[in-house]
């Protein structure tokens, strides 16, 4: 799908040549080493009608353009604007991102089955970052859903771009392979959690979680271990249980390994993997129900992102990804307010309210996996509060954590990929919330600090274990409107998050 091409881009045959042009900082010509594109866009730079503003474009036939020596052979010649290049690192790889996802975006308007996009220079950032990023917004803009779309209009069927090539020009061709490859590993993994998502929850259901880790399982050096209704009644999971009791469909708990060496650190992810949420009996409004197959983002996110390791191979870490998975309805056997719980490590729950159910998988799956793999960090994911729009709208993920080492890392990785994290407080104020007069706690802690005392919950669960949680649930869908990432649906947030993280890990 993306190479790297080290002919002269105007000389390469496509659909669509592609060049990225910084905004006018006074300039009398534009910044590109295509003297054609130069000379071409010499009336709409002098009139301001083509400045490099981010997200600017303007496309023209060289066909139509005086052709001088060795003119431009592209069908369609793009010029996607930069905007002013920032200093900061992250800033200028979020710039090329969203370039790159425009350049897609005008590609699939016009059909572009093949696409040369040309690097542009960046001062202050790597040719091989360079080269990371801009794969990442091609890769990421290129994504469509339409697996059951059956009738459609002509002027209706999808079109993605089917190759694209990167030209470097003079830089070196081994740090811009290297870069590529790492953003098409994060972006096409990205895509497989946007996948998942986008399942209907009859199609996605906890066993289509199992299913999807075992053959990964099977095709790389990855070890999958499923856990079943009857494994979870034997060891006292009774977080999975009680909010599976409503459902037609059992429980999984699916964890997949990356093992490479004892001597190594190991990471533990865990990923929420409700795939269908209708609240239980604590039913939810009907008005966006349907939104509710979207509830398992969290699983997709360290499903995609354990493939992603599969390939990459890091050498200096062990990872251990959990997501405990099953739906949550309103059948006769439903989990009702008012019932008291046992999870996995002996600690009792009131259950106030059968839809703060996310909490109850993921603090058996804690429990579980800090017993069982000993980690040296764990980091879990999930679509968890609604107060988390509240405080943060769909701009930023929420994040808690017991350790700041930890914290520095996750939000670091945020930076880089362009998935920003907030971090929130946690402290015994707000466990104090949770202080149940029946049981050892309660599953709600009222109106106020809902994300907070959400993560408070979870935090009775990990012991002294360095643990962040993310709460996603406002970037999971309809997350900031960029290029690279749908208007509508699943944004496959997380994924690139993870990925950041284990590439740059330090021992906690």
């Amino acid at each position: 799908m993306i190479k790297l091409t080290e002919k002269n881009p105007d000389q390469a045959g496509a659909d669509l040549l592609v060049y990225f042009v910084p905004e006018d900082d006074g300039r009398k010509k534009p910044a590109c080493r295509s003297a054609h594109v130069v000379k071409a866009l010499q009336h709409p730079w002098k009139e301001g009608d083509f400045s490099g503003k981010e997200g600017q474009v303007y496309q023209f036939y060289p066909a139509d353009c005086p052709k001088g020596k060795d003119g431009i052979r592209a069908t369609r010649a793009l010029v996607v604007g930069l905007g002013t290049l920032a200093e900061q690192g992250g800033k200028i790889r979020e710039q090329l991102r969203i370039a790159g996802g425009t350049a897609t975006a005008q590609a699939r308007k016009c059909k572009a089955a093949k696409v040369v996009a040309v690097l542009p220079d960046t001062p202050g950032l790597a040719p091989e970052d360079a080269a990371e990023c801009l794969a990442e917004g091609l890769i990421l803009a290129n994504y469509l859903f339409a697996k059951y779309k059956k009738k459609l209009a002509r002027d209706e069927e999808p079109f993605l771009v089917k190759n694209f090539l990167i030209s470097g020009s003079e830089m070196p061709a081994k740090a811009l392979r290297k870069g590529m490859k790492k953003g098409a590993d994060a972006a096409l993994a990205a895509c497989v959690a946007r996948d998942m998502a986008s399942e209907p929850g009859s199609s996605w259901t906890p066993l289509q979680f199992a299913e999807y880790a075992r053959k990964l399982a099977r095709r790389t050096d990855l070890q999958c271990t499923v856990l079943d209704k009857a494994d979870m009644k034997k060891l006292g999971m009774g977080g999975i249980l009680a909010v599976n009791q409503g459902s037609a469909i059992p429980p999984k708990l699916v964890i997949l390994q990356y093992r490479t060496s004892k001597k190594n650190p190991t990471l533990m992810l865990v990923g929420k993997g409700l795939t269908f949420d209708s609240g239980g009996i604590s039913l939810k409004p009907a008005a966006g129900m349907e939104d509710m197959k979207y509830d398992m983002c969290g699983g997709a996110a360290v499903l995609a992102a354990m493939e992603a390791v599969a390939r990459e191979k890091p050498a200096n870490l062990n990872i251990v990804a959990l997501v405990p998975a099953t739906d949550n309805m309103s059948g006769p056997a439903a989990l009702k307010p008012g019932d008291i719980i046992t999870h996995y490590n002996g600690a009792t729950c009131e259950v106030v309210n059968t839809d703060a159910e996310g909490r109850l998988l993921l603090a058996d799956a804690l429990a579980y996996g800090i017993k069982k793999y000993n980690p040296d960090a764990v980091v879990d994911l999930a679509t968890l509060t609604g107060a988390v729009i509240v405080g943060l709208g769909h701009h930023m993920t929420g994040l808690l954590s017991n350790n700041d080492n930890l914290v520095e890392q996750i939000l670091a990785a945020g930076e880089l990929c362009g998935e920003p994290l907030w971090r929130l407080p946690l402290g015994t104020e707000y466990t104090k919330q949770l202080k149940s007069e029946v049981a050892d706690m309660k599953n709600i802690g009222g109106k106020g600090a809902g994300t907070i005392t959400a993560a408070a919950f979870l935090q009775e669960f990990v012991g002294d274990t360095p643990w962040a949680h993310l709460d996603i649930a406002g970037t999971a869908w309809n997350f900031t409107e960029k290029s690279y990432v749908p208007p509508k649906g699943p944004s496959g947030i997380g994924v690139r998050t993870l990925l950041a993280l284990i590439r740059n890990w330090q021992p906690i």
